[in-house]
This record gives C-alpha cells, structure tokens and sequence, in this order.
C-alpha cells in the first residue's frame, strides 16, 4: 500500500500542477461575495491559518479585515519561508492580492496591542480571530549566548527575505553569511532553510549540529504507519551544502553545545561541542537517558551562528492585550474543534492555538476557525441595519496609517509605535 509498505504517490506535485495550470489558464478568478451579513470579522495575523479563515468568512459574506505586524501580508509564508521555497510574488502576494480583489482588507504595520489598541479592536468588531502563530525561538543558554553573530534563525531568513524582496539584497539589511564559518544549530526545516540561504550567500563552510542520533534509512519498528516516519532524509539544503563541499554532509550527529567563544571584541569566533551517548529511558515511559562522551569536546570555526531549535509558542503580548487565558504550554486556550477563547467572541487558530506544526495543519485550523465564527455570529443579535451611506465592502492591502485615515479604525484604536 502506497506510503505504508511502498513508495508515497506524489500527491504534492499532482496538486501543484494542477493549480499552476488553473492559475496560467485564467480558471482562478476573484469569487465577490453576492451579499453580505453585515458582520464585522477581525483576523489578526497573515499566515497560513489567518488567511484560511479570512477567507472563508469573507466567502460567508462578512466583512472580514485582516490586521498583520509586518509590512506584507503573508506571515510566515512571506518571511519565515525563503523565496527558493515558496515564490512570494507568484505564490504567496498573489493570494493575497486574490483575497483583496475578493473584498478582505490587510492592514500591514498594525501590531495589536502595540499601535493597535486591543480593546477597541475587539470592540469594534463582530468576532476576532486570533491567529498570530507560534513566533517565540527557544533559546540555548549556554556561556557565549550573547557574542555579536549568534542569532535565532527566523531573524536570519526574514531579514534576507524583507532585503530580497526590498532591493534584491542590494540594501544590505541582512545577515550575511558570505565568506562565514556557519554554523546552524538545530534541524529541521528551518535549519535547512538556513543552510540553504547561506549556500547562496557564499559561506565558506557550513556545519550543522543535530542533538539526536542519525535516522535510520526505513522505519524501525517503534515508528509504524500512520505516526510520521521518522527517517533519514536528504533535503535541499543538505544537497547544497554537500555538492559545494565536495559531497560532504553538513550534519554532525549526536552533538551538544557546551559554549561560543568570542574575540576581545565580543564576535563570535567559534563553538565548543561535545559528543553525547543516548540509552535507555532510566524508568517505564521516561525520555532516553543521554550523557557527554569523556574527553570528546572540541572547538568549531564559527563566525555566524544560527539557532534553529524550535518554537516555545506564541507571544505572550496578544494574549495579555486580549485578555485570553493560555495553556500550560502557553498556547491560546481553545478547545480542539471549537476555537472559542475565554473571551467571548475571541477564537484562536493555528500554531498559536495547538502549537507549531505544518502549513496544511494551519489552513485547517483556519478553515475550522471560520465555521466556529460562522455559527457564532449566525446565533448573535442580528446587526443593526447598515444606513444609506454605509460604505461598500471594498478590500485591499493598506498600511495602519492610511487605513486610519480612511476610518477603518476605531476612534483612539491607533496609538503612537513604540
């Protein structure tokens, strides 16, 4: 059976193609609303998850305005995934623009809380969606943290993807990893998104150190169908790494950070490691036990390094603006299948809601978000009627300011940036 005992069918590529073709055929056109509820719907963040749910309830027939951070909608399609990945003009604005055409408004620049005022946003509206992802790095602490060049790797890609999009790079509002010793810490796909931006910025070596023990080639018997596979696997960005050094792999294995070193200046100018062992748990469903290799330390060239460890959650400064209570984990408390925050109108969706996980995951959250919204509002108090010169749903991609300007804010909802 195709995925369980043999090879996966490419479903990816056939979905790919088939939406390139709708998109070079014309067959993906603007669907306006035909009427619309008269419901005012706030979406707050871009993503994956924000755009899924601004969709659908645009689609249901509310206003639906959309309020990002940054200065282009897309969250962590536009920023946190480089161009190579996903085309931000061909792929990720062109959805945007799509949605816009539709009648959703994107306000970028617009941080709640921050320029925003949480409280009127969310008086202002009929129902808010929060789906702000899960952006809060882990951190290594560890002596050395601090040394000029040691830098989470989100900040990393989204200032080489803001730079590449702005001037082609040719600003240099970026971290440049030309002519470096690199070092990224931590795998995955934001690990081999590092790797692969500092390929083609022209690092003069690449290593990655990974904590766990390498894969095995097929899955051992402790990880059947359907848990995801967990095995060995060659991506972009290792390819790279390899074919411009010769074919050597990037990753170390079974490697623990002990300390940065730094210059009399404070740069950083390498990193000691230390080779770990992984054993049994010490009791019935504990962790493997893992312990330093004696006498295995030894020190890395590193002039830039990169922190690719994951995600804690989300930022706690929404939840506290908006007044949601959190789990334990810190994620915006929403029962799985409601969306409803403590807050009543408020609902949460995505890496923000269940924790980091993958894009398809975060459209489902929207689109699960949406319905929740739908069947709220469609119980609420119908909306008073809308007067003679009420505005048209309209859409757009607008700056805070000139959204207010145009009286998309409640009065006193935009305050000074900070």
């Amino acid at each position: 059976m195709t995925g369980i005992n043999g090879p996966p069918v490419s479903i990816k590529s056939i979905e790919q193609a088939i939406s390139d073709r709708g998109w070079e055929e014309g067959w993906v056109v603007p669907r306006v609303p035909a009427t619309r509820t008269g419901r005012r719907v706030a979406v707050i963040g871009s993503g994956p998850a924000g755009l899924a749910a601004a969709h659908c309830l645009n689609q249901a027939g509310h206003a639906v305005t959309v309020y990002e951070r940054a200065d282009r909608a897309g969250g962590l399609m536009m920023y946190g995934v480089p161009n190579m990945k996903a085309d931000k003009t061909h792929v990720v604005q062109r959805r945007v623009d799509l949605l816009a055409q539709e009648g959703v408004t994107f306000v970028t620049g617009a941080h709640v809380g921050v320029n925003l005022d949480a409280g009127d946003l969310v008086a202002g509206h009929d129902a808010v969606v929060l789906a702000a992802g899960a952006t809060r790095p882990r951190d290594l602490d560890v002596p050395g943290r601090e040394a000029t060049g040691v830098h989470f790797a989100m900040d990393f890609l989204t200032a080489n993807t803001r730079s590449l999009l702005d001037s082609n790079l040719a600003d240099n509002n970026y971290i440049s990893a030309k002519g470096k010793h690199v070092v990224v810490v931590g795998g995955g796909d934001t690990g081999t998104d590092c790797i692969g931006t500092s390929v083609r910025h022209g690092a003069a070596s690449i290593v990655n150190l990974e904590l766990l023990p390498q894969p095995p080639s097929d899955r051992a018997a402790g990880n059947p169908w359907p848990q995801w596979p967990r095995v060995f696997r060659v991506d972009y960005g290792h390819a790279e790494a390899a074919a411009a050094d010769g074919g050597r792999d990037p990753r170390r294995y079974e490697v623990s950070t002990k300390r940065f070193i730094s210059d009399a200046a404070g740069n950083v100018t390498g990193i000691e490691i230390v080779r770990v062992e992984w054993g049994p748990p010490s009791g019935p469903g504990g962790r493997p036990s893992m312990r330093e290799v004696p006498g295995s330390e030894t020190v890395l060239k590193c002039d830039l390094a990169l922190l690719a460890l994951g995600f804690l959650g989300p930022e706690a400064a929404l939840a506290q603006a908006v007044g949601i209570e959190v789990d334990p984990r810190s994620n915006y408390k929403a029962g799985a299948g409601e969306y409803a925050t403590s807050v009543p109108g408020v609902f949460a969706a995505g890496d923000c809601r269940r924790g980091q996980s993958l894009v398809v995951w975060a459209i489902a959250e929207g689109r699960g978000a949406a319905a929740a919204v739908d069947a709220y509002l469609a119980d609420a108090p119908p909306p008073a009627p809308a007067g003679a010169d009420a505005a048209p749903v309209v859409g757009g991609v607008l700056a805070l300011e000139r959204f207010a300007a145009g009286g998309g804010a409640a009065p006193g909802a935009v305050a000074a940036a900070v």
